[in-house]
């Protein structure tokens, strides 16, 4: 009867074992959809006694699930996504800075542009002077080509203000996107060293690193496994966003035009040392692309502007007087691009004659014209200076294109190999569901024997139940 109750004991824990394993098995079936669910599996072992020295089986126990996770792997993936995010939010703004020329991926050719054909348009005016300069009609259209170019110089300014303000609003919004990830964070810290300070975590573990990895979608982070199972996160620079049960909140706000960063330990401007995630590509257009953009086009402003001044200064206008400046200019090249104007509405103001001539002369008329092709800017002409800074921009985008290409396959590489591991796979659970099926049916079956022997032992043989 003691072997035949070991029998029963042994049937029994193969029961509760396989029933253990259906269960976990049910459970990573149904989380399969769920974001950051880490599919959980049993950790089987033999019991054993010892009788006379020997180790005799006395059937199965399991462990708890556990989550079937890398941390290493993990954090990879976690640290990619940063990179890719920046990327992507880079891409993104140079694209539209890109759109304000009117330019794309597939037609970035700087001669196509308004602005390029507003400067073309100005100095074939000025040709178009110099063949008729005592014609009020002639004059009127170099007045519209020096509105229509002015026009040009402070829409484009104005939309890359707008694409910059347009950014600075997703700055702050991200900004509030992480702070509310990091209180989440902070409070499920505290849970874990509460339920489980040793061990995995499991669910809470999960919704700790799906948090994580959405927070790495928004900014660079570093991060530390500290005691208790807990997470310690911080900026690439060293600002802590999260210690323990604690959380610190960025503060994003608009300064001068750009986008501010403080930090929520000591209130530290660090918008220059935020890197990687979606505010990382956001500030990095912010603090270079768009002021070296727009830096480009004041010089391009100014020194058209400054040219044109000096030279119908030079020349006697309608009215047998020396010119005057033809454009409203500030004292130096910052702001030149959205403040340039006309200054005046009469034709008669252009000089196109030179010194001792008559107001059909057109000296003056031929020396604004040769504008077009004298060296303004480090050597090169107007028009030759903007294909310069717009093809500089075009090979920004191709190369921030390239870029975020290859990041994105690096991380989905990763995230295969990680989803290979802590990933749901519907063909294993179901293999692993009819194994469990069929272990628990013999242990059943087992249970079943040896409850017809015992009762069989107990009647001595006979039929008839006790």
């Amino acid at each position: 009867m003691g072997t035949l109750s070991s029998l029963v004991d042994l049937s029994k824990s193969a029961l509760q074992a396989n029933q253990a394993a259906l269960d976990v098995t049910g459970s990573n079936v149904a989380n399969q959809n769920v974001v950051g669910y880490t599919r959980e599996t049993l950790n089987w072992s033999s019991d054993v006694v010892q009788i006379g020295g020997a180790s005799v089986g006395v059937g199965v126990s399991t462990s708890s699930p556990v989550s079937q996770r890398d941390r290493v792997l993990e954090q990879r993936v976690q640290q990619q996504t940063q990179v890719s995010s920046q990327s992507t939010a880079l891409q993104s703004a140079l694209n539209q800075l890109q759109g304000v020329f009117g330019l794309s991926a597939t037609s970035a050719s700087g001669t196509t542009t308004d602005l390029s054909s507003a400067i073309d348009g100005l100095y074939s005016s000025f040709s178009s002077l110099a063949a008729s300069p005592a014609s009020s009609t002639v004059r009127q259209t170099v007045l519209t080509a020096a509105g229509t170019l002015a026009s040009a110089f402070q829409s484009a300014s104005g939309q890359i203000a707008s694409v910059n303000s347009g950014l600075t609003q997703t700055a702050i919004s991200t900004v509030s996107a992480i702070n509310g990830l990091t209180a989440t964070i902070a409070s499920l810290n505290q849970q874990i060293a509460r339920v489980s300070p040793d061990a995995d975590a499991g669910t809470l573990e999960d919704q700790r690193q799906a948090a994580v990895a959405q927070l790495s979608q928004y900014i660079g982070l570093d991060q530390v496994t500290t005691e208790n199972n807990g997470l310690t996160l911080s900026t690439s620079s060293g600002a802590v966003l999260v210690a323990g049960a604690q959380s610190f909140a960025l503060k994003g706000s608009s300064v001068a035009g750009k986008t501010q960063i403080t930090d929520g330990v000591s209130t530290v401007d660090i918008s220059g040392q935020i890197t990687g995630g979606q505010l990382g590509g956001i500030l990095a257009a912010q603090q270079n692309e768009i002021p070296s953009l727009t830096s480009s086009l004041d010089q391009l402003a100014y020194a058209i502007g400054t040219s044109v001044n000096t030279q119908n200064a030079a020349g006697l206008d309608g009215n047998g007087a020396a010119g005057g400046a033809l454009f409203a200019l500030n004292a130096t090249s910052s702001g030149a691009a959205s403040s340039i104007a006309v200054t005046t509405t009469d034709p008669s103001k252009i000089a196109a004659a030179g010194t001792g001539e008559g107001s059909a002369g057109n000296t003056n008329a031929n020396a604004l014209a040769a504008l077009g092709t004298a060296s303004l800017l480090g050597g090169e002409s107007a028009s030759s200076y903007l294909t310069g800074v717009l093809g500089t921009l075009g090979s920004a985008v191709a190369g921030a294109t390239t870029d975020q290409t290859a990041q994105q396959a690096t991380l989905a590489q990763l995230t295969t190999q990680r989803d290979s591991l802590s990933g749901v796979s519907l063909d294993d659970e179901a293999a692993d569901l009819t194994k469990y099926q069929r272990s628990y049916q013999a242990a059943s079956k087992l249970f079943q024997i040896v409850d017809t022997i015992i009762e069989a032992a107990i009647n001595l043989g006979t039929e008839t139940a006790v």
